[in-house]
């Protein structure tokens, strides 16, 4: 009987050490993955075969020396990076635009050219924690990164003119930054926001991934990785909710998510969008995959920025 017992408890302590070891891999695959976008010179590259305008419009910046690189130190004390661009005429029309995950500021010019070539406006493009020149040694996934976007606004602010009109715009995990930041307490300067396909929360994503990506449940890894994450990082997945966030805004904003998202799904923009008070606006993308609803209709897409970033803010 005592052999049972034991071989019990054995297989219990075994089991329970399993699901603590795997929990642990996920969140460091999830939250410190190797490719991490800390490459500049080959996401300089990757931008330029993908966007072939880029590399005559980033040459005059750089000749001009119009390309100037700021720093900051972040809510936890990281050294964080940022580029700016003054607009090409004096204004404070101003855009703070929030790259995803596994990306940094330089995969984010496409919509640095949107807003500082095609609108006209000074941009500020942040690397967020862990990722291009900033340090750090996680993603935040937006939640302790609307922290610091919000410090960047600031900066921003102070940098174009210290009475400036600004436009936060983020894609994939910056959609979800920039909603994130969209709920808390907003700067006279703040007129307006624009997320591209964000996610509702980090709990939601990393459950579809889980499944999607390695036919896994949520129970009981999602809630052991969970309770790691508020261990190791003080943050856990389920309040780091855009939901929630733009519940609590009252600012306009546009939502953009193409109908073929299948890495954040195309249901998510639904919730967040309903659960956002009015003014708001939705384009849901025809034919778009996750990410690249810009690139699959960039005029109209400069288009539809342009109508809404109109309304609140004057060039």
């Amino acid at each position: 009987m005592k052999k049972i017992v034991y071989t019990l408890i054995a297989v219990v302590v075994l089991a329970i050490a399993g699901i603590f070891g795997i929990s642990l891999y996920m969140l460091d695959y999830s939250l410190k993955p190797e490719n991490r976008g800390k490459d500049i010179d080959s996401s300089y590259l990757f931008m330029f075969e993908r966007y072939p305008y880029l590399e005559s419009w980033v040459d005059s910046l750089e000749q001009g020396k119009f390309l100037k690189d700021t720093f900051m130190t972040g809510h936890d004390g990281t050294r964080l990076h940022a580029y700016y661009i003054y607009a090409p005429d004096t204004t404070d029309a101003t855009a703070v635009i929030v790259h995803g995950y596994t990306d940094n500021a330089v995969r984010m010019f496409m919509i640095g050219h949107l807003y500082n070539k095609e609108l006209g406006y000074n941009v500020l493009l942040p690397d967020l924690h862990y990722s291009g020149l900033s340090g750090g040694d996680h993603f935040q996934m937006g939640w302790n990164d609307r922290l610091d976007v919000l410090d960047w606004m600031d900066v921003a602010n102070s940098i174009f003119g210290d009475s400036t009109q600004m436009v936060v715009h983020g894609i994939s995990m910056g959609a979800a930054t920039t909603m994130m930041v969209s709920g808390e307490e907003q700067k006279p300067f703040v007129r307006c926001f624009v997320e591209d396909c964000g996610y509702t929360s980090v709990w939601d994503e990393f459950a579809h991934e889980l499944k999607g990506r390695f036919g896994l449940p949520e129970f009981p890894l999602l809630h052991v990785a969970n309770w790691l994450c508020r261990v190791k990082y003080g943050w856990d997945f389920k309040e780091a909710s855009a939901e929630k966030q733009v519940a609590k805004c009252n600012y306009p904003m546009l939502f953009i998510h193409g109908d073929k998202d299948d890495f954040v799904p195309t249901w998510m923009v639904y919730d967040v969008y309903d659960s956002k008070p009015m003014p708001k606006e939705l384009w849901v993308v025809p034919g778009s995959e996750h990410a690249l609803s810009y690139m699959d209709n960039i005029d109209a897409y400069v288009e539809r920025v342009r109508t809404f970033t109109d309304k609140y803010i004057e060039r």
